[in-house]
């Protein structure tokens, strides 16, 4: 059917996305951002435990930690 890219979080939200997607037969990439968030390597970790278990060979994880600089949030400060 076509390749799903899915921008796994390691939350809830992105395994409902990720499964629902290969329901409909899609092949999933995923992606993880990291941003400079507090939670960054439990977020990693679950990021490459849910891409294990749907055996997704294409992940990819980026780093732009820079928008840091532009102004603060609940989630990096």
């Amino acid at each position: 059917m076509g390749t799903a890219v899915c921008l796994v979080s390691g939350g809830m939200d992105s395994l409902v996305a990720a499964a629902l997607a290969r329901e409909k037969g899609f092949e999933l990439a995923f992606l993880h951002v990291n941003y400079g968030q507090l939670t960054e390597s439990r977020e990693l970790q679950a990021f490459q435990q849910i891409a294990d278990h749907f055996r997704v060979e294409s992940r990819l994880a980026v780093n732009i930690g820079y928008l840091k600089e532009i102004g603060g949030s609940a989630l990096t400060d």
